[in-house]
């Protein structure tokens, strides 16, 4: 080792202790107090096949003890997007782990997959332990009711990288599905019944827009919303987005549902196409449900055009299932009893793969290629 202080060939000045990675902005202390804060959130998350246990270079997860004989495994991964932006600037950090979380497991579990285990990629300039904690307590409790293990992830400290007070996050979750018992849609007819599952608000999709819209029109965000005096505007809009797994496992398991969508980006148009086959065309009733009360300030704070809202928000839908019509009755009534809000939007039809919605503000279709085009 040479001591770079007293040479000519640069280095930190003569006299002077050299450089530290503390001084650049990144704290391992930091890091290591953090991953003893939550590796009790972990440890809760435990189920048959993981340990989760933080700490070592990698998760470990045994399908075979979670009772899957022959199992393909399912992937996913997704981020909350600016709706980050809301919870740095309000201080609502708490539910957006949630968010993290079902943004991936609701996409395994329309193809019939159980979450097993996830991981999470949390990435700040300086890391603020408090922040942090919570966001990670959000990510478990995401995990909790979704029934899968928190069994690592990444704590990246970057300066430079991120504003001040500023973070991302990301998150990857394995499922598995019985070999031959994944959903594929390829069962899906003419005649096939459409129940959609009420969401719980924006969920994580068409924040730029929001944030646009609170921007330019001034929008007050602590104060009471205007739709609901008992719950302030920053809450409507930062409750995060529900995770349906529990509700729909069983349903899978038995056989009583023959496709599901996932209602994120690209909305009720985009969505419920890539679950068709070739030769069926979905068809919804737009009036079919009540539109919550959020969903319409959107629309005319924004004078957003009906067509925009089907291909941006998901209206007050944000699970699809395509079911057989003997079985609507069993399936909906078994998804009520689970808590869920169930509404009988539409149908299948024969037709050109893609999605036409119908209601009293117009009519919208997607083609096969997800093109939303307006008809009348």
């Amino acid at each position: 080792m040479t001591d770079e202080g007293t040479s000519d060939s640069g280095g930190a000045p003569a006299g002077e202790s050299g450089y530290t990675y503390a001084e650049a902005g990144v704290s391992i202390a930091a890091g290591n107090a953090l991953v003893r804060a939550i590796a009790p959130l972990a440890r809760a998350t435990a189920r048959p096949g993981a340990t989760s246990e933080l700490g070592g270079f990698g998760g470990f997860f045994d399908p075979r003890a979670a009772g899957y004989a022959d199992p393909l495994l399912v992937a996913a991964n997704d981020g909350v997007g600016t709706k980050l932006k809301l919870a740095i600037e309000y201080d609502r950090h708490d539910s957006v782990g949630i968010d993290l979380v079902a943004m991936c497991v609701n996409d395994l579990i329309v193809q019939g997959a159980e979450p097993l285990f996830f991981l999470d990629y949390f990435a700040t300039g300086k890391l603020n332990n408090d922040v942090a904690t919570r966001v990670v307590a959000g990510i478990a409790e995401g995990c909790r009711i979704a029934r899968c293990a928190l069994i690592g992830g990444e704590t990246a400290e970057m300066p430079g990288m991120y504003g001040p007070g500023d973070y991302d996050l990301a998150g990857f979750c394995v499922g598995a599905v019985e070999r031959g018992e994944q959903i594929t849609g390829e069962e899906v007819a003419p005649g096939h019944v459409l129940l959609g599952l009420a969401s719980s608000g924006v969920h994580s999709n068409g924040y730029s827009l929001v944030r646009r819209l609170a921007a330019d029109l001034s929008w007050k965000l602590d104060r009471p919303a205007l739709f609901d005096q008992e719950q302030l505007l920053i809450d409507a809009l930062i409750e995060p987005t529900r995770i349906y797994v529990a509700s729909l496992l069983p349903l899978l398991k038995a056989g009583k549902v023959d496709a599901l969508a996932h209602v994120t980006g690209g909305g009720l148009l985009e969505n419920i196409p890539r679950i068709l086959p070739e030769g069926a065309r979905a068809v919804v009733d737009a009036d079919s449900w009540d539109q919550p009360r959020l969903m319409a300030f959107l629309q005319a704070q924004g004078r957003i055009e009906p067509a925009e809202m089907a291909r941006t928000f998901n209206c007050g839908i944000g699970m699809v299932l395509a079911v057989a019509p003997d079985l609507v009755d069993e399936v909906a009534a078994a998804l009520t009893a689970c808590g869920e809000d169930v509404s009988r939007i539409g149908m299948i039809e024969a037709g050109q793969r893609g999605c036409t919605v119908r209601g009293s503000q117009g009519t919208w279709a997607a083609r096969s290629d997800w093109e939303a085009t307006h008809e009348g």
